[in-house]
């Protein structure tokens, strides 16, 4: 490719298709692809639900695969569609040409007359899906960074990056196309606009959307195995949180010294404080049993504990921002922002990319699960060991400090 580095692995097998003059595997290959047409953004917000060809004068209609997009600008948004649909929306007053990532070393002038038509439609029904496999790393070699305290910050997104078959290391995103993107905030966070986003992305950021509930369980057990050096048996680990709560409704009682003079307090009600005693107990016990299927699992060592649930919110925010970049609620400097605050808010917290994924884990876990590991949990559970076995993780690349 001489001095050429293809942006990912979607460019690098249409070059090689192409250099070696072989059209079926290049065809093939983006069949695979996802393959996105610009439109103007205008256009796009006032007609969601229709996609327009705009062809260049050459009469060529231009398509990027998702490692050849620009970044993302104001005023235009990218849509992306399989081969197969081409072959099945386009008509004899559509462009003579399908441009595939013009002016690269891995561009094609595709002819669009019936038979070249026909051949899409079977390349796209030959291929189960289209676009990156989910459940695997995916990079992008230029175009994305690759070390620096960016790249940490992209991916601590790293579970959901494998999950959804993204470019873990993406900064300038667009996902699998503006509207998708719109479509999945809405449906999955209820976000349909900036200041929504903006909520949300905070929210995560500071690790407030984790329970409360569930990381004063996990203090408490840190605390006791700073003063005693060593594990912290449950039966020990639920007497302090009892003790704890006990002391703490106790001091809510009682009269506070304030600018207005003393004011009294009154006692919460004893039902009350017993019910939030039982249920971090409860809680205590379910923690125990994940960690335990855990440590059979391979997410935590022999002797590993969690320390906290707040990786799951770190790694949320780290995608959030991608997400408000490719709907265009936020701008490529507040994506930025975020992924360098949520990287470095992950480092305060944990010790290591293992310990943050069993933190995110649990957080998911405690959320979704019930205990019942069914798909939140085999779900995160092969994303982690993905993102610590792989030789291309970043997981593996990238210092944790």
């Amino acid at each position: 490719m001489g001095t050429w580095i293809a942006p990912s692995a979607v460019e690098r097998e249409l070059y090689e298709a192409r250099s070696a003059g072989d059209w079926s595997a290049y065809l093939g290959a983006l069949a695979r692809a996802q393959l996105f047409l610009a439109q103007p953004r205008v256009q796009a917000d006032a007609d969601p639900d229709t996609v327009r060809f705009y062809p260049t004068p050459g009469n060529a209609l231009v398509v990027h695969t998702a490692g050849m997009l620009p970044a993302p600008v104001p005023e235009t948004v990218y849509e992306s569609q399989s081969l197969g649909w081409f072959g099945k929306v386009w008509t004899p007053a559509d462009p003579a040409f399908l441009a595939v990532n013009p002016g690269t070393p891995a561009e094609a002038y595709l002819t669009t007359t019936p038979a070249d038509l026909a051949r899409w439609r079977a390349q796209g029904e030959a291929v189960a899906s289209h676009g990156l496999p989910e459940g695997k790393v995916h990079a992008l070699f230029t175009g994305g960074p690759l070390h620096g305290p960016i790249a940490h910050g992209l991916a601590i997104g790293g579970h959901l990056a494998v999950t959804n078959g993204e470019f873990w290391n993406s900064l300038a995103y667009h996902g699998s196309g503006y509207h998708h993107e719109r479509r999945r905030l809405h449906k999955g966070w209820g976000i349909t606009d900036r200041p929504g986003w903006l909520a949300t992305l905070e929210q995560l950021l500071n690790a407030g959307m984790v329970s409360p509930v569930w990381e004063y369980a996990l203090r408490v057990r840190r605390v006791l195995a700073s003063d005693f050096a060593g594990p912290v048996d449950i039966e020990h680990w639920r007497h302090a949180a009892e003790a704890s709560l006990r002391r703490n409704a106790e001091r809510s009682a009682e009269p506070q010294l304030t600018p207005d003079g003393v004011t009294l307090a009154q006692p919460r009600p004893t039902a009350e404080v017993e019910g939030e005693i039982a249920g971090v107990k409860r809680l205590i016990g379910r923690i125990t049993r994940y960690e335990q299927r855990f440590r059979a699992d391979g997410l935590l060592p022999e002797e590993g504990w969690v320390r906290s649930v707040e990786g799951w919110d770190h790694g949320r925010a780290s995608q959030m921002a991608r997400w408000g970049l490719g709907t265009r609620y936020g701008t490529l400097h507040e994506a930025e922002r975020a992924v360098l605050r949520a990287g470095e808010s992950a480092r305060q917290t944990y010790r290591s990319w293992a310990e943050f994924s069993a933190g995110y884990v649990l957080g998911r876990c405690l959320h979704f699960d019930e205990e019942e590991f069914g798909e939140w949990y085999a779900g995160a559970l092969d994303a982690h060991l993905t993102l610590t076995t792989d030789p291309a993780s970043p997981w593996l690349n990238i210092s944790w400090k």
